[in-house]
């Protein structure tokens, strides 16, 4: 009698996790990417989960549960996680400067190759974006409607400008302490909220804001932050302060932006967003141990790796995978938890139900543009490119991807 049919694809699933599995140096600290693949899954499943296009039968406008219903804001204290990513981005580019370094290499084609992978996927969404919005227009398409939906798809660029501009200044961060950008950020605010300066000093914390996560990871690099003692610090103080700044200091208690609200503590980040960043590295750092034990499993492993390779394309496309099944589902009506407004717990149980169809759409993006991350010349096997656990700073640092 044959084998019965799941049996196969169960079987070829493992085999192909194993050989990944095998082929990855023991030496990586599978950690580092697994904290990486969290963040970026996080990110993703906030939007899906805080964004809605609202049908309003002119067209179609951007909308957010947390309006409607500001109990929802914990869900946003679980999927932004970008504090993590700068974190995760700032131990893997102060190591891997460190082994270009040692290795000869310029800062000029370090930065090149890193910059490279960064933006390489970005011409695609662009492309398509610009082709897209002008047929919309062209078609009669409403004018609001089309700048909310390309204002959606390119609004991830922003991290990516960020990141650049951070992983461009990496060898003047190496040894840069995290308290003096989190100064910064204290004053910025301060004088934005306390004393009245204008808003748009707020944007000095875009910079300032993300550069403590960053050089926090170049103090992982170090192997200043090994110790348990130093995530449990993190944790709780930034947990602490960012309670007290929500509950007497009149923070928003959403960690992501509210349309319509007063405040945002993402755009431009605050200090409450700057404190939660604190904790989320805390408890990142303090999850390190069981993070690589759990990647002893080679299916695991293989699926954090998958996510590895294509970071990128993931993040710049989850937005459109998101308006594509929107602006399709439009054609059956008006669909609860995909057009209607977002009010009630009844369009939360709808949404989630969607979450499958996003990441059934986004993997078609990804099937579709993965090439773009890597050039269509790096074979898939390369993710096993090595991270080596730091105990102390050493120009010898291990490549990073």
């Amino acid at each position: 009698m044959a084998d019965p049919a799941p049996a196969l694809p169960r079987g070829a699933l493992r085999a192909a996790a194993a050989r990944v599995d095998a082929a990855t140096p023991a030496e990586r600290d599978r950690a580092v990417d697994a904290l990486r693949a969290v963040a970026i899954l996080g990110v993703v499943l906030g939007h899906w989960l805080v964004t809605a296009l609202v049908a309003d039968g002119t067209g179609l406008h951007a909308a957010s549960p947390l309006q409607g219903m500001p109990r929802m804001a914990p869900v946003s204290w679980v999927f932004q996680t970008l504090a993590v990513f700068f974190l995760v981005g700032g131990h893997v580019a102060t190591r891997g400067y460190a082994s270009a370094r040692a290795r000869g290499e310029s800062y000029g084609r370090w930065l090149g190759a890193r910059l490279s992978r960064l933006f390489r996927p970005v011409l695609a969404v662009l492309g398509l974006w610009t082709v897209t919005a002008a047929l919309l227009l062209l078609t009669g398409a409403d004018f609001v409607t089309v700048h909310t939906l390309v204002k959606l798809a390119l609004s991830p660029m922003w991290f990516l400008l960020v990141f650049a501009a951070l992983t461009a200044a990496t060898p003047l961060l190496t040894r840069l302490h995290p308290l003096w950008p989190l100064v910064v950020v204290l004053h910025t605010d301060l004088l934005r909220f306390g004393l009245g300066a204008p808003s748009w000093l707020g944007w000095v914390n875009l910079a300032a804001g993300w550069l403590v996560p960053y050089t926090l990871g170049a103090a992982w690099t170090r192997g200043e932050l090994d110790r348990r003692r130093a995530g449990w610090f993190l944790l709780a103080g930034g947990a602490a302060a960012t309670a007290a700044l929500v509950a007497w200091a009149g923070y928003p208690a959403s960690m992501v932006g509210v349309p319509g609200a007063p405040v945002s503590n993402l755009n431009p980040p605050t200090l409450a967003a700057v404190t939660f960043g604190l904790a989320q590295c805390g408890l990142a750092l303090l999850l390190r141990e069981r993070l690589r034990r759990a990647m002893r499993c080679p299916v695991a492993w293989a699926g954090v790796a998958l996510v590895n390779l294509s970071a990128m394309t993931v993040f710049l496309w989850h937005q459109t995978a998101l308006m594509a099944t929107t602006a399709t589902g439009l054609l059956a009506g008006r669909l609860p938890g995909l057009h209607t407004l977002p009010d009630g717990l009844d369009w939360v149980a709808a949404r989630l139900l969607w979450l499958p169809v996003f990441a059934l759409v986004l993997a078609g993006c990804w099937a579709t543009f993965r090439s773009c991350e890597h050039g269509g010349v790096r074979r898939r096997a390369r993710v096993v490119r090595v991270h080596r656990p730091r105990r102390r700073a050493t120009a010898a640092g291990a490549r990073h991807v």
